[in-house]
């Protein structure tokens, strides 16, 4: 509860509107922690070149952001001031497979955030919409998140 509170109290102390608020991207597939080491619980896996909003700009190792409404803290060295370019437009081509069930299933796919009917965050930021666990994002670096 004692935590709780204090990120409460954090969050709005940071997000309140000030006017140094800052945004930057993700250079990778970051991880959001409930605080401020590699050893906290993973609150969400944000996916590369999104857009994190953060209440200044510091040469800080660890930056307290919001993304999707929730608040934690990301590594900063994985941040950029610009969008990776392989992110910004890209033309989104959707595949399909046919699973081992006979059923006909979208494979992964890139999108800003998690569509309709996907299960899993892949490492490389694809979103897998397979039907069973076995398999999920093997040709894309394994599941980063079940969703």
């Amino acid at each position: 509860m004692k935590k709780l509170t204090f990120l409460l109290l954090q969050f709005l102390i940071v997000f309140s509107g000030f006017a140094q608020e800052a945004k930057k991207y993700t250079s990778v597939n970051l991880n959001l922690r409930e605080d401020s080491n590699t050893s906290s619980n993973v609150i969400s896996v944000i996916p590369k070149g999104t857009a994190v909003t953060m209440a200044q700009d510091c040469d800080c190792v660890w930056i307290l952001v919001s993304y999707q409404g929730r608040v934690g803290y990301v590594y900063s060295k994985y941040l950029t001031t610009n969008q990776p370019a392989q992110t910004q437009v890209r033309q989104r081509s959707v595949k399909h497979y046919t699973n081992s069930a006979g059923e006909r299933i979208q494979s992964p796919t890139y999108y800003n955030s998690a569509p309709e009917g996907a299960t899993a965050l892949c490492r490389d930021g694809t979103y897998s919409f397979s039907s069973s666990r076995r398999g999920t994002c093997s040709h894309h670096g394994g599941v980063a998140k079940w969703l």
